[in-house]
């Protein structure tokens, strides 16, 4: 009877139970590269991506180095979304160089002051180099190479070279640490936006960042890059590339003239570098550059999965390969079965040239 009554009791009762929010207001930091005093198109795709995390979300702009190059950086990131409301320069000789050590430090530093729920950054060899660290140093799991944002903490990311997308829903502590793929988030030109002000520029307190925390186990060296006038690989409009079918660094050439009267980007896959054709940097594929141009032109180019999966967001796929068989041709658009050596030359006979 006393159980029966105490139930009886239990079931007129009402009871409120009060279920606190997962989690707080969105605020994000990303983490933008810059070079000759603009900011990196690949970084300004990691603020156009940002509009997908949710509504009111506060957007705050870190950019770091020396020199006037980092003040006129500065004001085109203050005026480059009408998302962005804060920019923050750290201005400091330590910053020079994108060093994985004292730069992962810096975003730890200012994660302490402004405790942002998320801090992006590009799926490029900058944003790969700092942002594993940083999220060490910060106690989380980073999301790397997004492709789509569902949600504030809800995302899509390539597995198996590409082959298959696995969905991430983020449980852990603030901040969300993501690398985001600039080829996915095509950033919208300026006109586009109605920016009524630049935000607002602030410099990042230094004073607790000390001499010690920029020493590391990595150091700058030299930077090496090539002199010219052809856009850059990571964003051009028109890609050419060539494999291992090209044989011989002199024969790669063939690939730059034509890259020369086309206006385009020359890219290369994994084979041509490890032979020596060309630098690694332009090397196209799962471990090199991810390009979506609108054209790709793949000259002696199998197909390796790897590779597949840095180019398989490209408007159009053209492929030339003597082997009918090739893997290219699976996902090519067009395609030509015959010979580079005597394809090239007529391309490059019949082309005009580029005004």
């Amino acid at each position: 009877m006393a159980i029966r009554a105490m139930l009886a009791a239990l079931r007129n009762r009402s009871f409120t139970t009060a279920v606190a929010p997962r989690y707080r207001f969105l605020s994000t930091l990303v983490l933008a590269e810059h070079e000759g005093g603009s900011v990196k198109a690949s970084s300004l795709s990691a603020v156009e991506a940002i509009k997908s995390l949710g509504e009111d979300n506060s957007v705050s702009i870190l950019l770091a180095g020396s020199g006037p190059s980092l003040q006129e950086a500065a004001a085109q990131a203050a005026s480059c979304h009408p998302s962005v409301s804060q920019v923050l320069l750290a201005d400091s000789d330590k910053f020079t160089y994108p060093l994985a050590e004292p730069w992962a430090k810096l975003l730890h530093v200012v994660q302490k002051k402004g405790n942002y729920s998320h801090i992006v950054a590009a799926s490029d060899s900058f944003g790969k180099n700092i942002l594993p660290r940083a999220a060490a140093l910060l106690d989380v799991s980073p999301i790397t190479d997004v492709i789509e944002i569902s949600g504030s903490h809800l995302f899509v990311r390539p597995i198996y070279a590409g082959n298959a997308l696995s969905t991430i829903r983020y449980t852990g502590s603030d901040p969300c640490v993501l690398t985001v793929r600039s080829t996915s988030f095509p950033v919208v030109s300026m006109s586009a936006h109605s920016i009524s002000s630049p935000a607002a520029i602030e410099q990042v307190d230094l004073s607790t960042f000390s001499e010690d925390d920029a020493v590391g186990k990595s150091r700058y060296v030299k930077l090496s890059s090539q002199d010219t006038e052809r856009p850059d690989l990571g964003n051009a409009r028109i890609v050419v590339t060539g494999g291992r079918g090209l044989k011989s660094a002199e024969n790669f050439k063939m690939i730059e003239k034509l890259a020369e009267k086309l206006g385009a980007a020359v890219g290369a896959t994994r084979a041509a570098v490890d032979a020596g054709f060309v630098p690694n940097e332009l090397q196209v594929g799962q471990t090199g550059k991810i390009v979506a141009p609108e054209l790709y032109m793949a000259f002696g180019v199998s197909g390796a999965i790897q590779h597949l999966a840095g180019i398989r967001d490209s408007k159009v796929i053209v492929a030339i390969n003597k082997d009918a068989d090739a893997p290219i041709f699976q996902v090519a658009d067009y395609g030509l079965v015959g010979d580079l050596f005597e394809v090239i030359p007529e391309l490059l006979e019949k082309l005009p040239e580029k005004k």
